[in-house]
Order: C-alpha cells, then structure tokens, then sequence
C-alpha cells in the first residue's frame, strides 16, 4: 500500500479552525499518516542526528509528503524552517548517499493557509507578492532535493472562514489530496 505522509506545522493545531478542518477531511483516506509537528516538538528543537534519524526514516517509508501549515509573515513557520535545518541538511549533506538520495523522486505538496483574500497577494494588492513568490523558497528546497513539486493546496482568509467555506475548504483539500495520490 502506498504511504502519504502529511506533516502539519502549527502552533496550535487544535486551536485552529481552517488547519484543523484541513487535517480532519483526509485523516481516513487509506495509506494517509498525518503528525502534528507541533506536538511532536513541542519547544520548537529538533536534533539533527536523534530527531534527524527518525524524521528521515519517517521520510523514507512515504511515498508522497504534503507539508500544511499556515504562511507567516511571508515565510514559514519556525518549526518547519527549524525542521529543514535539521532534517535536510542530515538527509543531504552529512547522509547524502544513503538518505537524501534515497529521497530523491518522491513527490512534495504544500497544504497553506493565508490569512488575507488572494487579491492581497498581487502587484497591487497589500502584500505585493504572490503566494508562489512567497514560496521560491521551498520551490527551491524541493528541487534542491529532487521532489516533484506539485501545484500547493491554498485557503486564503483562513482566519475569518464561516463554517461553510471551512467545509468546502476541506472538500477541496480532499480532493487534492485524492488526486495527488492518484496521480
């Protein structure tokens, strides 16, 4: 059976309501395993080789890696940016040859909350840049580490979402979720 392995970076997984909606829509989708980062790592360290060690294997075993977390301040957050260091660079620069290019091939999706409505994220809106220039650096990352990128699942306005766009919200996560397996 193949494995897809979501990792959700969030401060507050269970205090939140557009992240949380998320995870739940696809927590039975067959060969799907979600961890809560946060909870996982709760003061935001992770060790390079102990921590490293187990993150890599848990990596190794899937066969697709969605990442899902909330765009902060134009950026990531800490523990995903604190989870690369660790992690990447184990895996590819002091485990190359047996961990990172044993990665190599595995496909990447970004799972992303934002907090304002998409025509912030123009040249003329209040942020200026789009979600995908926010994101060159993760493209980077994955082609860094030879993982197919695939087109990011984004809920904009996660803050202010009424139920039902939530629960749309989750549908289309589903959805894609579905589709990048499949696909």
């Amino acid at each position: 059976m193949s494995r897809t392995l979501i990792l959700i970076f969030h401060r507050d997984l269970a205090g939140s309501h557009a992240n949380a909606t998320l995870a739940e829509a696809v927590t039975d989708i067959r060969g799907v395993e979600i961890v809560d980062m946060q909870a996982r790592y709760p003061d935001g360290r992770i060790d390079m080789m102990s921590d490293g060690a187990v993150e890599a294997a848990g990596l190794l075993e899937a066969d697709r890696i969605v990442l899902q977390f909330p765009i902060h301040w134009y950026s990531t957050p800490a523990l995903l940016k604190a989870w690369q260091d660790a992690v990447l660079t184990r895996m590819y620069y002091l485990n190359g040859d047996n961990e990172g290019a044993r990665l190599v091939g595995t496909p990447i999706m970004l799972a992303i909350t934002a907090g304002n409505d998409p025509g912030a994220y123009t040249r003329e809106g209040q942020n200026y840049y789009s979600v995908d220039e926010i994101l060159i650096p993760l493209k980077a990352t994955a082609y860094r580490c030879g993982l197919p990128w695939h087109d990011p699942f984004i809920v904009y306005r996660a803050d202010t979402l009424e139920a039902a766009t939530r629960d749309d919200a989750a549908r289309g996560y589903r959805r894609a979720i579905e589709r990048f397996i499949g696909g």
